[in-house]
């Protein structure tokens, strides 16, 4: 097993600013979806310097497996990521390397197929072996959450709507990951994986409070796997074995773990859930966000980085932080990520960053991907007739990224989700 050193700064400086942009490359039916090209960013080199001018030093950045070999894992194109990828080292601007962001894999190894983790580990081996100057790594993005939207919701592709695909899905992401990264530290030794998922929390009338524990245990699962932790005494063994997981592939990661060097903590106003009687559900339940159904119950940002924390004493990064809202609401959000984040290592918590995502905006997430309807929502930049154009957000970040404190970048008063006790944290 390698011993890793880890680059990214530690927890004696201070807190950083990433960025990252929407990268999804999914498929709904027969349909592949690439955000890259919607945003136009797929022909924007020049956006990279403008990402530069704002003082960003690491970024999340996509060279999709998807993208470079859609058709044959012996065809990849490594033009794109070639030219990209130099102008980032040019610039001196790290990338944090994304080979599958919500994506099944390409038709020839999508991830009901056992070929997916045969071939993504083959694809992670080309990439370092093409860029060896590349030190950080997400696999896969959000494996958790990319099983539950394909095999539980029926969402995105295959559309399953069962515990058994669900299981099936994750523990193929998971296993994914681990031959990944072993792929790649036999190029770079000393690569650092940072290991991505949506952090929320899960309330309920106490009439389910049955299911809202069962959601807060499952929220961990992609992470816990990794680390090595799901043996027979975890919460979920039983739930895993009866939903068709076999023994073999969970001892698999108790066997090789793969913990993670950063957790990355992906949360949005919609991650926190509040579960509450509806008669017209077949569950017997409705399922919103807690900022609509019982705002005062909300945990907010600060303590669920405390939660993770205290699971995996590993340093933690805000790996997405964005709305979809007005430029005054957007700015307000980022600020209480930023600040939440510095209240957790007041706390104690080794978190090393918050990420300024979707920095070129991102479409139809409104439906979350289900449909092109071509609904655009800007992130930090405005993208508008095909070019980038700077708002008071993209403001914001400059001055965040060289050092002004967030007080003073925040416009008054409250955001719409905001109820005094999250506040009063802050």
């Amino acid at each position: 097993m390698h011993t890793h050193v880890p680059t990214f700064a530690t927890d004696a400086q201070p807190l950083a600013l990433w960025g990252g942009l929407e990268c999804t490359v999914n498929r709904v039916g027969d349909q592949y979806g690439d955000q890259i090209v919607r945003t136009g960013h797929h022909d924007r080199l020049d956006d990279l310097g403008q990402l530069a001018d704002l003082g960003l030093r690491t970024l999340r950045y996509p060279i999709l497996w998807e993208r470079t070999a859609p058709h044959h894992p012996d065809g990849p194109d490594w033009r794109w990521a070639d030219q990209r990828l130099h102008h980032l080292r040019k610039l001196g601007i790290r990338p944090i390397v994304g080979l599958v962001h919500h994506g099944c894999g390409p038709r020839y190894a999508t991830f009901e197929q056992t070929a997916f983790e045969r071939h993504l580990p083959r694809y992670a081996r080309q990439v370092a072996e093409r860029y060896p100057w590349i030190d950080a790594y997400t696999p896969i993005n959000e494996p958790l959450t990319t099983a539950r939207f394909s095999g539980l919701y029926g969402f995105w592709y295959p559309h399953g709507t069962s515990d058994r695909l669900f299981v099936d899905l994750l523990l193929r992401q998971c296993r994914a990951t681990v031959r990944a990264m072993r792929e790649i530290r036999q190029v770079r030794p000393d690569a650092q994986l940072v290991q991505t998922d949506d952090l929320g929390y899960t309330h309920a009338s106490p009439a389910f409070g049955y299911q809202a524990d069962f959601e807060n245990e499952r929220r961990w699962l992609a992470w816990d796997l990794l680390c090595g932790r799901v043996t027979p005494d975890h919460a979920l063994w039983n739930y895993l074995r009866r939903s068709g997981a076999t023994e073999g592939h969970l001892w698999f990661h108790v066997e090789n773990p793969c913990p993670p060097s950063v957790i990355g903590v992906n949360h949005y106003v919609t991650s926190e859930r509040y579960l509450f009687p509806d008669r017209n559900s077949p569950t017997g339940y409705g399922d919103t966000e807690v900022v609509r159904g019982a705002p005062e119950q909300r945990l907010g940002l600060g303590n669920l980085l405390m939660q993770a924390w205290e699971r995996y004493q590993c340093p933690i990064a805000v790996t997405e932080a964005h709305l979809g809202c007005t430029v005054d609401e957007q700015m307000r959000w980022l600020a209480e990520s930023w600040q939440q984040a510095e209240w957790a290592r007041r706390q104690g918590a080794d978190v090393r960053a918050v990420t300024a995502w979707a920095l070129f905006g991102l479409y139809d997430w409104h439906c979350l991907l289900t449909r092109c309807e071509n609904r655009y929502e800007p992130g930090v930049f405005h993208v508008a007739d095909g070019q980038l154009q700077p708002t008071d957000l993209s403001r914001m970040v400059q001055q965040l990224a060289h050092g002004t404190p967030v007080e003073q970048l925040t416009p008054a008063g409250l955001g719409w989700w905001q109820v005094e006790e999250i506040e009063s944290l802050i």
